[in-house]
C-alpha cells in the first residue's frame, strides 16, 4: 500500500480528544492571545500523535478553526516541514539517514534491511500495516552513525548484525528499546560489545 495513496484514507472529521484538548489549551496559554497562531506547529504534532502518526486534511482544517487562521496557512506550514506526515506511514515510521557520515559507516545496509523487512520501495507501508520507511537528510547524530529515527526515537550505532532484528521488533509491534547499539551514552566511548538490548554488535 503506497503512502501516497492517501485520499481513500481521509477521515471526514477530526477533533482533539478530551486529553489532547487540555494539552492544546495548555499550549495556547504559552502564547499571547493575539499571537495564538504561533501555536500551530505544536498543535500539528498533537494531531499527528493522536491520528496514528499522520495528519489528515480534516485535522488541518480543525486546527485552522481552533487558531482562527485560514486553513491554507496551516496547510502551508504542514507541507513545508518534513516532520509532518500528511499521509499514512504505519505505526512505526522509519527514517534512515543516508547523509555522508552515516553512508560511510553503513547506512546502505540499513536501507537494504528496510527493503527486505518492510517494503521494497520507500514510502510504502508494509503488508501488515505496521511500518514504512524513507531516506532522509542529516538527523544530527553523526557521531553515532549509522542511525535512524523511528517516530520520536533514535536508534544509533547500528550495524548489519542488529538492524534486521530491530526492524523485526517493529513489524511484530514489540519495539526494541532505542539508543546506542554499542552501549554508549550520548557519544561517549563504548564500554563493551554487548548492549543493553542483548544484541551482539561484534
Amino acid at each position: 500500500m503506497s503512502v501516497k495513496k492517501v485520499y481513500d484514507k481521509q477521515p471526514d472529521t477530526f477533533e482533539f480528544t478530551k486529553e489532547n484538548l487540555v494539552l492544546a489549551e495548555n499550549i495556547l496559554n504559552k502564547y499571547p492571545k493575539e499571537r495564538k497562531k504561533s501555536a500551530v506547529m505544536p498543535l500539528l504534532y498533537l494531531a499527528q500523535n493522536q491520528n496514528d502518526n499522520w495528519i489528515p486534511l480534516a485535522a488541518l482544517k480543525y486546527i485552522g478553526k481552533f487558531l482562527s487562521m485560514p486553513y491554507i496557512n496551516v496547510y502551508e506550514i504542514a507541507t513545508f516541514y518534513s516532520m509532518y506526515n500528511l499521509s499514512p506511514v504505519g505505526k512505526y515510521f522509519v527514517q534512515v539517514c543516508t547523509t555522508t557520515p552515516c553512508l560511510l559507516r553503513g547506512a546502505n545496509e540499513i536501507v537494504k534491511a528496510c527493503q527486505k523487512k518492510i517494503s521494497k520501495n520507500e514510502n510504502t507501508i508494509s503488508e501488515n500495516g505496521m511500518c514504512s520507511w524513507t531516506e532522509v537528510e542529516c538527523l544530527g547524530a553523526c557521531v553515532n552513525a549509522p542511525m535512524m529515527q523511528v517516530n520520536r526515537d533514535y536508534y544509533e550505532d547500528l550495524s548489519k548484525n542488529n538492524i534486521e532484528k530491530i526492524l523485526d521488533s517493529f513489524m511484530q509491534d514489540d519495539p526494541i528499546k532505542p539508543g546506542s547499539f554499542r552501549n554508549r551514552k550520548s557519544s561517549a566511548p563504548e564500554n563493551n560489545k554487548i548492549n543493553g538490548n542483548g544484541i551482539n554488535n561484534a
